[in-house]
């Protein structure tokens, strides 16, 4: 499946689309700069696999739900504050309506703008593209396409209870043992 078109400001104002990752291969995540609970340790985990990449031809895709809030300045805080220096790592803010529809393209859970108790909530699910801007996944045990990863820790090593201190990542591990395998 193709990856949505889209286009949105990354921290540096610079317009970035699906068109410009072409080429590269790339996590998606959509989170806000403010998040208290899991957008810290979704941000470390991609931290963690950039480091752990350290190649030009990968990427991350950071689309912020808070865009009121996120501009592009305060993003480009954002990523200084948390080490993220790759030229390749954009953090993209724009029209809160096309993002809601982007997430919605992409599958992954972000609330409704209009609800107040929902509007901030996401889901700490990441996907995956390839360099021909595909969404990948990998398969289970028995068979079944795993279709996003997890961003979040876990207490446990099989990945069954989620912890925002846990000492566990085993979808990060998947996704750089992926992206590795994509890159070449």
């Amino acid at each position: 499946m193709k990856v949505p078109d889209f286009a949105l400001t990354d921290q540096n104002s610079r317009k970035i689309t699906n068109k410009d990752m072409l080429g590269k291969v790339y996590l998606v995540e959509f989170f806000y700069s403010r998040c208290p609970t899991i957008c810290p340790v979704m941000n470390s985990n991609m931290k963690y696999i950039d480091g752990q990449i350290n190649n030009p031809d990968f990427g991350i895709i950071s689309i912020s739900i808070d865009p009121t809030n996120d501009t592009p300045e305060v993003l480009k805080n954002h990523a200084r504050m948390i080490g993220a220096d790759s030229p390749n790592w954009h953090f993209l803010s724009g029209d809160r309506d096309y993002i809601g529809n982007l997430a919605d393209m992409f599958d992954i859970y972000v609330g409704d703008k209009e609800d107040d108790s929902e509007s901030l909530n996401h889901s700490g699910m990441i996907a995956l593209v390839d360099k021909e801007g595909n969404l990948r996944c990998r398969f289970d045990e028995n068979n079944m396409p795993i279709l996003y990863y997890s961003g979040l820790n876990y207490e446990d090593e099989a990945g069954t209870k989620t912890s925002l201190r846990g000492k566990y990542h085993p979808d990060r591990e998947k996704l750089i043992e992926d992206i590795r395998k994509l890159l070449k």
